[in-house]
């Protein structure tokens, strides 16, 4: 068995609601290790997302421990590596609309604190085939295109693990598949682990390992 790579024990989560405490998350364990793809999937308002976000260091667990191997550290909190263990990919891609392609991969290496990176912000633009739209702003890329520049900005800090939200969620039918292919190809080409949430059975099958997310609580699919 590969390494470890991502692991959560406990994690609980709540928001308060007009009819008093939600409990989004009950007590979700979850063990990504090097290399291996898992998909995560329910109904809207599950907490797919949210599950997401803590597994990243974007928002902090009720109570639970969340860890990420990286690099010469070892496995560590993600609030103390935001940016470097993990690369996330978003359904609405969250680039900057005055940057240009390549800028907006380079950006997540300069807040990472790994200064020049436009030599491979420019590689993986091509990894993704898009070396001849580089210098495009988003608003002159497609959907399909704008999703291809998220994923090579969420390799650049070369994570141990790429978190996915719904990746496809925006993208017309035939693209979503060519993103997924894409998706899975390239973490493949770099020994990434991937965690990927979707509604789609069909790309959840195309994962290692398969999760369902309801009523709070993470089950094997």
């Amino acid at each position: 068995m590969s390494e470890i790579v991502l692991q959560a024990n406990g994690l609980k989560k709540s928001f308060k609601s007009p009819t008093g405490s939600l409990n989004v998350l009950r007590s979700i364990d979850l063990e990504v290790h090097a290399g291996e793809s898992v998909s995560i999937r329910g109904s809207s308002g599950s907490g797919k997302t949210t599950l997401l976000q803590l597994l990243g260091g974007l928002d902090v667990p009720d109570s639970g421990v969340v860890k990420l191997q990286l690099a010469n550290q070892g496995m560590i909190s993600p609030h103390r590596c935001l940016g470097q263990g993990v690369g996330f990919v978003f359904q609405n891609y969250q680039l900057m609309a005055e940057l240009s392609a390549w800028e907006n991969v380079a950006l997540a290496a300069q807040i990472a604190g790994h200064g020049e990176s436009k030599k491979e912000a420019l590689t993986l633009l091509a990894l993704v085939g898009l070396a001849h739209r580089a210098e495009h702003m988003p608003s002159q890329l497609s959907g399909g295109e704008c999703q291809r520049v998220a994923i090579a900005r969420a390799l650049i800090n070369r994570p141990a693990i790429i978190l996915a939200d719904e990746p496809t969620g925006n993208l017309d039918e035939v693209t979503g598949k060519e993103v997924m292919n894409l998706l899975l190809e390239v973490v493949a080409e770099r020994n990434a682990a991937l965690v990927l949430v979707t509604h789609s059975k069909e790309f959840a099958d195309r994962t290692q390992r398969r999760y369902f997310l309801s009523s709070g609580v993470l089950t094997p699919a």
